[in-house]
């Protein structure tokens, strides 16, 4: 049976292969359409495999939230070209509807997802590898849940955040913290969540700088305490100086809006280099 254009076009449509790729598996499977999506499937992990040794820095990440839960995904390829292609930007945006609907607890179980189509995230990203020739990977997976959440996505698709909050809070005043984390990319929430191995690293350079500045030995604590303090208030959220209003720290604006309202967590995933 000879192929038709509407074959083509089904199985083109089912895979996001191209025409002629669509053609020639379908010809080499009898027209049989499961025959032909496991050839292209395949081609698309003999590329992967060809390219597993290539960086893939370029890519695409989105945001969004449904009510207490919010998520971003990141999927990441080789050149800006194809990350800016709309049909890489719809199969992102289909991986991040998955993780919204299924709330999956990690990348492993948003990669074994399955799509409408039945074929998983996984799978996908395989068939675009085949269709591209490009490596590509599921670069970020995060998620943050509570009682509201918000999502920010800077133009470009380069940047993403979510954030959750202890309290119902207006959407202006979540999406300012979304922003200010894009911004200000904040290490930790309050001076106690930043890891301890964050904060030696900061005394010591503090301790250094002040050695090499000529400080007296019995000074060097007293100077790197200060200096933590300082890197507390430039690089924990609730500490820094609101981006709209320097007066005022997140901690004092969101207290403005509701004295019990806070954030719980937030996620900032970026393929830009900070």
């Amino acid at each position: 049976m000879a192929v038709t254009l509407a074959d083509i076009t089904k199985l083109r449509k089912m895979s996001g292969a191209g025409m002629m790729d669509c053609k020639n598996a379908l010809e080499e499977a009898g027209n049989d359409f499961d025959k032909a999506m496991e050839i292209i499937r395949k081609k698309g992990q003999a590329v992967a495999a060809k390219r597993s040794d290539r960086e893939a820095s370029e890519g695409c990440v989105l945001a969004t939230e449904n009510g207490d839960f919010a998520a971003i995904v990141a999927v990441k390829c080789e050149t800006d070209f194809v990350a800016k292609n709309a049909d890489f930007i719809a199969m992102t945006q289909s991986f991040l509807d998955v993780a919204i609907a299924n709330k999956p607890a990690n990348s492993e179980e948003l990669l074994n997802s399955k799509l409408s189509d039945g074929r998983t995230v996984e799978n996908h990203i395989t068939d675009r590898v085949g269709v591209t020739g490009e490596k590509m990977e599921l670069g970020f997976y995060e998620f943050v849940k509570d009682v509201s959440t918000i999502s920010y996505i800077h133009p470009g698709n380069k940047l993403a955040t979510i954030v959750a909050f202890n309290k119902t809070v207006d959407r202006q005043v979540a999406r300012d913290i979304a922003m200010q984390i894009a911004a200000m990319n904040p290490v930790a929430i309050t001076p106690a969540d930043v890891p301890r191995n964050v904060i030696n690293t900061e005394i010591q350079i503090a301790r250094d700088k002040a050695r090499e500045a000529g400080k007296p030995e019995n000074l060097l604590d007293k100077i790197a305490e200060g200096s933590l303090h300082k890197f507390y208030k430039e690089n924990t959220l609730l500490q820094q100086e609101f981006v709209k209003d320097s007066k005022l720290t997140i901690e004092q604006y969101l207290k403005q809006q509701d004295n019990e309202l806070t954030v719980t967590a937030f996620k900032r995933v970026t393929l830009n280099v900070d």
